[in-house]
């Protein structure tokens, strides 16, 4: 069996933020935006018989206070699905966005903050982290390891070297053991010769994403790791849900659910054993398939997007 992650990053988007919304509406656009949010998402999970990461960043506390987050966690809690740490940390310094642009004391000092405020807010004590933007370098996963988390799942080759910096290869997707922790790489497609494409729900279309988990489970992949977000499945603006999204998201479930004896859901609180020494390779290209994602795209960013 492969083991899939399925993820969800669950934080407060920094746009509405930054256009002076008030809290109700930076909630509800952010975590449950246009009846396609977390409540949303969860429910599906339920119905599908998934399990899912929801990492959550606690750090929009310093701005709002305790209780949004409380809200957040409660409601992953809730449902049975497990909670780990999600962190960007322009919300303790807005002039600094990417969590490699602090030395290594300064990033463990922001996990540490992070951690704590997590489990005020009700989580169980984080063994899992995901940096924002997948903004990590080996010293963000050497301060984790200082503070007893098992996992990272910040690795992203398809966002490397810009943001991503750990020093793991690009092509990486099988699980290993690095600077003290197991990444957990995010899973990439090869989306032409040379380029990488994240498997997240907004990147790769149903078929894209269909193609991918079956070559993960005809290989025997280590792992599968997939990345969404909690106003994922909504407009940018969070007041609108967008189709093409809401249509790949229960595509996913079912594909995940049909295929449960051999793609598993697993959360990382499960410690699932994982294989360290694999060097699975990610799907690769297909041409028909690239153009019915870009046909898709096209009517998302320009259809769903822009609908009344």
């Amino acid at each position: 069996m492969t083991p899939v992650f399925l993820t969800v990053d669950t934080e407060f988007a920094w746009r509405h933020h930054a256009a002076g919304l008030g809290l109700a509406q930076v909630y509800r656009r952010s975590i449950e935006p246009a009846g396609v949010g977390l409540a949303h998402q969860l429910a599906a999970l339920a119905r599908h018989g998934l399990k899912a990461c929801f990492f959550v960043d606690p750090l929009p506390a310093l701005a709002y206070g305790i209780e949004p987050v409380r809200r957040m966690v409660g409601t992953v809690l809730d449902a049975g699905q497990e909670v780990q740490l999600h962190l960007h940390p322009q919300w303790a310094d807005p002039a600094r966005f990417e969590l490699w642009e602090f030395d290594r004391a300064g990033q463990a000092a922001l996990i540490a903050r992070a951690a704590a405020l997590l489990v005020e807010a009700g989580a169980p004590p984080p063994i899992a982290f995901r940096a924002g933007s997948y903004a990590a370098d080996d010293a963000t996963l050497a301060a984790l390891a200082e503070q007893g988390f098992r996992y990272d799942s910040s690795h992203n080759g398809a966002m490397a070297p810009e943001w991503s910096r750990t020093t793991l290869p690009p092509r990486r997707i099988a699980p290993v053991a690095h600077m003290g922790v197991t990444e957990v790489p995010v899973t990439v497609i090869e989306d032409a010769p040379g380029a990488l494409r994240t498997f997240q729900l907004c990147a790769l279309s149903a078929t894209e994403a269909a193609a991918a988990l079956d070559h993960a489970a005809a290989h025997a992949h280590a792992a599968v790791t997939i990345v969404s977000h909690g106003f994922e499945l909504a407009t940018r603006d969070g007041l609108r849900a967008n189709r093409v999204h809401a249509r790949r998201f229960e595509a996913l479930c079912a594909h995940l659910s049909a295929r449960a004896d051999r793609l598993p859901t697993v959360h990382f609180a499960d410690r699932p054993a994982l294989s360290l020494t694999r060097d699975d390779q990610p799907l690769p290209p297909s041409r028909p398939r690239k153009l019915r994602r870009q046909a898709e795209q096209l009517w998302s960013n320009w259809v769903e997007e822009r609908a009344a």
